[in-house]
C-alpha cells in the first residue's frame, strides 16, 4: 500500500487517502467557495499547483488529486489508465466526495481529461486548458511510442533502471526541455517522483493505454466554454495544438502566453491565475 505523502509535500495539510473503486486516491481540498477541480498532467502530481493553488483558494473550494499511478494515488486496476476509464473513476471520486464542480482546471493530459468530463456531464461545465495534450505523436511516432510504453510498463526490469539512473541534473534536463523554468524547490519535486518507482509505472502505463481519436472528434459537439492556455514557448506540446482544439471547439477561447512554456502554472502562477479567475467570474463560478 503505498504511503501518504509527507509532511513537506506541498499542501499535506490538506492530504488524504480516498478509497473509490477501483483505486485508493490521494485528494486534497481547501478553498471557500464553488467547487473547482485541478487535474495534473501525466508524470506530475499535485504538487505541480503549489504556486496557482494558494491564488484560487481565496474564491473557489478546490480539488486536487493524484491521477490513478501517479503521486499517491494507489493504483486497483492497471486495465484502467486510458481516458474513458480514468474519466469515468474520477466522476466516481467527485461524487463519492459529493463535489459537483463548477469548472475543470487541467494542464496537458490533465486538460484532455477535463474536456472528457465536460462532455459526459450532461451540463455545462466549463474548462480551463493549460497547454492541453490533446493530440498524440504524428505519423510512426504515434504507431510506436504507445507500443514501446506499453513494452516498457510490462517490463519489470526498465522502472529500476530508470530510477536508479534518476540524477538531479537529468531531472533538471528533463524539465527544461518542457520550455519551462522552475525554481529549485519545483525542481526537487519532480526529482522525488521521478525517483519512485510506483509513479514512474504509473505514468508508463498511462501512455500506453492512451488514446485520443474519440475526444477530437467529440469536440465539436461540447457546448461548455473552454479557455485554452497556450504557452508559446511550449517544446512538450506545440501551441498549435491548443489552436487546433480551439478552431474544433464551439465556444473555445485561445490566449497565447509568449514567454511560457509547458509548465506556465508553476513558472508563472499570477499569470494563470488572473486568467483562469477572469474566465470563471464570467462563467460565474467565481462569486468574488
Amino acid at each position: 500500500m503505498r504511503p501518504p505523502p509527507p509532511a513537506d509535500w506541498p499542501f499535506a495539510e490538506h492530504s488524504r487517502i480516498v478509497a473509490c473503486a477501483p483505486h485508493r486516491w490521494h485528494v486534497q481540498q481547501f478553498g471557500t467557495g464553488p467547487d473547482v477541480v485541478l487535474l495534473h498532467g501525466a508524470g506530475a502530481a499535485t504538487h505541480s499547483w503549489r504556486g496557482l493553488a494558494p491564488l484560487l483558494a481565496p474564491h473557489v473550494r478546490l480539488t486536487l488529486l493524484d491521477l490513478p499511478g501517479h503521486g499517491f494515488t494507489q493504483v486497483g486496476s492497471r486495465n484502467r489508465f486510458g481516458l474513458a476509464e480514468t474519466s469515468a473513476d474520477i466522476t466516481s471520486l467527485l461524487s463519492s466526495l459529493g463535489v459537483v464542480p463548477k469548472a475543470i482546471i487541467g494542464h496537458s493530459a490533465g486538460a484532455a481529461i477535463a474536456l472528457r468530463l465536460s462532455l459526459d456531464a450532461g451540463r455545462i461545465l466549463p474548462v480551463v486548458s493549460i497547454n492541453g495534450a490533446f493530440q498524440m505523436f504524428g505519423g510512426i511516432a504515434g504507431v510506436v511510442f504507445p507500443l514501446m510504453a506499453k513494452a516498457l510498463a510490462i517490463n519489470p526490469l526498465t522502472v529500476p533502471l530508470f530510477t536508479a539512473g534518476a540524477s538531479r541534473a537529468r531531472t533538471r534536463r528533463m524539465l527544461d526541455g518542457t520550455g519551462s523554468v522552475l525554481d529549485d524547490h519545483g525542481i526537487d519535486l519532480y526529482h522525488r517522483l521521478i525517483s519512485d518507482r510506483d509513479h514512474v509505472s504509473g505514468a508508463l502505463s498511462m501512455m500506453a493505454q492512451w488514446s485520443l481519436d474519440r475526444l477530437v472528434r467529440d469536440a465539436a459537439h461540447l457546448d461548455a466554454p473552454v479557455l485554452l492556455l497556450a504557452g508559446d514557448r511550449d517544446r512538450t506540446v506545440p501551441p498549435k495544438i491548443s489552436r487546433e482544439m480551439a478552431a474544433r471547439l464551439t465556444h473555445g477561447t485561445l490566449i497565447h502566453e509568449t514567454d511560457l512554456g509547458h509548465l506556465m502554472h508553476e513558472e508563472a502562477p499570477q499569470i494563470v491565475a488572473e486568467r483562469c479567475l477572469s474566465f470563471l467570474s464570467i462563467q460565474g463560478a467565481d462569486p468574488a
